[in-house]
């Protein structure tokens, strides 16, 4: 399946700005200078991870596999810890990023589904429209289906945004069975030969069990529409939660099955370093990050870009 690479170093400069200033730049004035690299500058690296929302087990773990490398080098001037960190960082991030949840797909059905879930003020409206704003760029068919029937606004602002992107939109009146706007936009769908269907989701507080078991009918009405529907499922995040992210999700992965993480909101926080913590606990890939308000400032996630731009 087609998918879009939309990557903007400029713009993910920009939006990393805070993350790079608090992190970065209190690395860089712990290592320049130092004679010897040794147990306390390495206390003194960890303690800037931990406070750099990275987390305490998961700053622990790099800072005690970059001490096993240092061991082995004669080299331990600025450049080789700071090589040591960014290689640790990336691999945090790496190994996840083919890692999928959801297996069962056939690459030549048309349309594949994707199902977007997160908690209200997310951004999981603004992602949407974002995602097929890049989808209809690479060339492919988009539909979106409007299935938060139960927050007042939530139609008019998907539909504000389906506008922006230029795709079409199912919406139906305000408390409809979202399972069954799900079901019109498939057929729909299946109807106008769409390659990509995005359904919007309710995002009331993650801990009410009625919301889970929402989501759990929406799946199970999609699959019998098209086969192995969702064939994705991306959860969004806001880069601004920190550890609350990692508690959000861990609420839906008990009861769907996540595919991908879109983070988002990253320019507007120092937390960017939340993100190998939420790669590190969860184990499920970062798909995309947003890093502006934009139409096209949702971007493909690349570790090692990632890791370059906040400690360059």
């Amino acid at each position: 399946m087609k998918i879009f690479k939309n990557i903007n170093l400029d713009k993910l400069k920009d939006g990393l700005s805070k993350t790079k200033a608090k992190l970065s730049n209190r690395i860089h004035e712990t290592l320049i200078g130092k004679a010897v690299i040794d147990d306390d500058v390495m206390e003194d690296l960890e303690e800037i991870l931990i406070t750099s929302d990275i987390g305490y087990d998961t700053s622990a773990q790099i800072i005690e596999n970059t001490r096993t490398a240092l061991k082995s080098s004669k080299d331990r001037s600025y450049q080789t810890v700071l090589s040591v960190l960014k290689k640790e960082l990336v691999e945090l991030l790496i190994p996840n990023q083919n890692n999928h949840t959801i297996v069962k797909s056939n690459a030549e059905s048309k349309p594949h589904v994707i199902l977007v879930v997160g908690v209200n003020g997310a951004g999981k409206t603004t992602t949407i429209g974002k995602l097929a704003y890049n989808y209809k760029k690479a060339g492919l068919n988009v539909l979106i289906g409007s299935a938060d029937t139960f927050r007042a606004a939530a139609n008019e602002q998907l539909e504000i945004w389906a506008n922006r992107a230029g795709v079409d939109i199912v919406q139906r009146a305000q408390g409809s069975d979202p399972s069954a706007v799900a079901y019109d936009t498939l057929n729909i769908a299946k109807s106008k030969n769409s390659d990509i269907v995005l359904i919007d989701t309710a995002g009331r507080l993650h801990t009410k069990s009625n919301l889970m078991q929402e989501l759990k009918k929406i799946s199970d009405v999609l699959s019998k529409v098209v086969e192995y529907a969702p064939h994705e499922v991306y959860l969004v995040i806001d880069g601004n939660t920190g550890q609350n992210a990692i508690v959000q999700a861990k609420e839906f992965i008990k009861i769907t099955k996540i595919s991908g993480l879109i983070v988002t909101k990253l320019d507007g926080t120092a937390k960017g370093g939340a993100l190998f913590q939420i790669s590190d606990t969860l184990n499920i890939p970062i798909k995309y990050i947003g890093v502006g308000e934009g139409i096209e400032d949702l971007q493909n996630f690349d570790p090692v870009l990632y890791v370059d731009t906040i400690l360059n």
